[in-house]
């Protein structure tokens, strides 16, 4: 089988849905799984019901019908019969997330994350299926709930492999074709769960190795992996090979084509990864799998904005050692934050955090307890693999360096702009 994965802006209105029905036709619509993420900003839409749930009830109506009123204008130019299932299908699945709003008695925030926001992803891949069976295209709608399967870590859930790879072996056929969704899944209670942000080409890796895929294709905006990304750097290039160690590094840093996760599952199979735009479908692309490091051999450039520099200190000036640093990832790992870059010295320790979950001034405060925290917030973390000088200054010119790290392959900078 091979493994398609599209993201939410090749869904993002009826357009993209059309052109995913051309991909197929032009690659052929059997011995697919295809991995859809949610539409457009949906992700972001939820993310706002979310909050006004929690901390804004007076806008939680509005902001649901926003999300509504977005779908149903996809929907009314997919299907000219008004009485097309599919609005109906629609409906029950908003009447579902009001429901669950109506009656949820948890305050667990992550929880009820990861409940709400996976109708994007059931939302959109529900219309995928009905528009690909209006052009008489057969498939089967899965949900991937009842599939992938994982603890109870909400929002960023661990995949229990044994439990998942029966139920994706059990459940699927290698002829066919079947659309499901990327990102969410569900704990040993059936509650949804998700896999982290951006989790959809881990999906498409979880199935690929569950299914020992040929391959896995994901479909982009861009003609595949770029150096760097194109809203912020001039001039960029096509990677047209990477190995999986390569791309799991440039993963690691941030690069946002491949999610860190998905190379994983992949590398264990050796099953290629294709990166392709689904405006050229016949173009290569990039192709990651065994093989050289990079090709073209150029500098790669990788940015990660609005985190957070720590810089702490032995409230006695006493040297930093093990046991500050055990206590200090203790609290890490209680809070929740990723670390992104470590630099230490006799008597200090300085780290670079994402506040992914907006935990960090949590963090500060039970650090100052015992440290002397000095901190800077919204700082970018630029990466630099196979750096040059003239790649170094570059991105030194017109920044204020707050830190900066040399290694043989790799240079970061920690700048406040």
């Amino acid at each position: 089988m091979k493994i398609f994965k599209f993201g939410g802006a090749s869904v993002k209105d009826a357009e993209g849905v059309k052109n995913v029905a051309q991909v197929l036709q032009e690659t052929g619509i059997t011995h697919k799984v295809v991995v859809i993420s949610a539409m457009g900003k949906t992700t972001n839409a939820l993310e706002k019901v979310i909050y006004n749930y929690f901390e804004n009830a007076e806008e939680l109506t509005e902001a649901i019908q926003f999300v509504k009123t977005y779908h149903h204008e996809i929907l009314e130019q997919l299907f000219a019969d008004k009485t097309h299932s599919i609005f109906q299908k629609v409906n029950h699945f908003f009447e579902e997330l009001e429901t669950f709003l109506n009656r949820n008695k948890s305050p667990n925030y992550d929880f009820v994350y990861d409940q709400v926001i996976s109708f994007g992803e059931l939302i959109s891949t529900t219309i995928v299926s009905e528009y690909l069976s209006s052009l008489n295209i057969k498939n089967t709608w899965l949900d991937a709930r009842n599939l992938v399967k994982t603890d109870a870590t909400y929002r960023d859930a661990k995949v229990d492999w044994v439990a998942t790879e029966a139920q994706i072996q059990q459940q699927i056929e290698p002829q066919q074709l079947y659309i499901t969704q990327g990102f969410i899944a569900s704990d040993a209670n059936n509650f949804t769960t998700t896999l982290g942000r951006e989790g959809s080409d881990y999906t498409a890796g979880i199935f690929a190795y569950c299914l020992k895929a040929i391959d896995v294709t994901i479909w982009k905006d861009v003609e595949g992996v770029l150096n760097a990304d194109p809203r912020v750097f001039e001039n960029t290039q096509l990677l047209e090979e990477i190995s999986y160690e390569e791309a799991i590094e440039l993963a690691f840093y941030g690069a946002s084509v491949i999610h860190p996760k998905t190379l994983q599952p992949l590398q264990k199979r050796e099953i290629p990864l294709l990166v392709k735009s689904f405006f050229n479908p016949k173009n290569k692309g990039t192709i990651v799998g065994k093989g050289k490091i990079i090709t073209p051999y150029v500098p790669c450039f990788i940015v990660k904005k609005n985190l957070v520099l720590l810089s702490l200190s032995a409230l006695d000036f006493s040297f930093f050692v093990e046991e500050n640093i055990s206590e200090i990832f203790a609290l890490f790992h209680k809070y929740q934050i990723k670390v992104d870059l470590i630099q230490n010295s006799a008597i200090s320790f300085s780290v670079c955090v994402d506040n992914k979950f907006n935990n960090v001034d949590k963090l500060i405060t039970h650090l100052k307890a015992k440290f002397k925290v000095k901190y800077h917030k919204n700082v970018s973390l630029y990466t630099v693999r196979h750096f040059t000088q003239e790649a170094i200054d570059l991105l030194e010119k017109d920044k204020t360096i707050l830190l900066k790290q040399l290694t043989r392959q790799t240079v970061q900078l920690v700048t406040k702009e």
